[in-house]
């Protein structure tokens, strides 16, 4: 008998969907009876709490384990499905920086009612996950198109290495 091939993994915009659906309504019933404030607050840090985790698992899977190159070639994760489109700027064993000029993240949060934290909900994952995933990596963004860029501006480096 003939096994079906496997599925390919949930991208990642199909993931945040999922979760949004869930968080809303318990967004909704935070802001009613703690305020708009510490209903964001707890969303930021319980994502944070999620992103670092999920970094950590994504490293534990890791060829090699984790670096700049392994950590390139998951990203059609998050592009899966035209999720997101990218203009790459540099990558080599130190650098990975591109540009992404659509993000359908930030559409689908808009899209949903939920454009106010969509921020919390994506955007502040990026920083958190590389920080689980390997320390060692810094990402640096100074705008989002969630919040009203053009684009957003992604620029991952490796620390060097101390030399003592």
């Amino acid at each position: 008998m003939t096994q079906p091939a496997p599925a390919a993994p949930m991208g990642i915009l199909e993931r945040r969907r999922i979760e949004a659906e869930i968080i809303k309504p318990i967004y909704e019933e935070m802001k009613a009876a703690f305020g708009e404030a510490a209903a964001k607050a707890v969303i930021e840090r319980a994502v944070k709490k999620a992103a670092i985790d999920a970094g950590r698992q994504f490293a534990a899977q890791a060829p090699g384990g984790p670096s700049l190159a392994a950590f390139a070639a998951i990203q059609p994760l998050w592009t899966q499905g035209d999720a997101l489109r990218i203009e790459p700027v540099k990558q080599d064993d130190a650098h990975l920086e591109f540009n992404v000029t659509r993000c359908r993240y930030a559409e689908m949060y808009r899209a949903m009612g939920l454009g106010d934290i969509g921020h919390l909900l994506s955007c502040n994952r990026d920083g958190t996950f590389i920080e689980g995933y390997d320390p060692r990596i810094t990402m640096e963004r100074s705008q989002t198109i969630m919040q009203g860029a053009s684009h957003c501006d992604f620029r991952y480096r490796v620390a060097p290495a101390d030399k003592t």
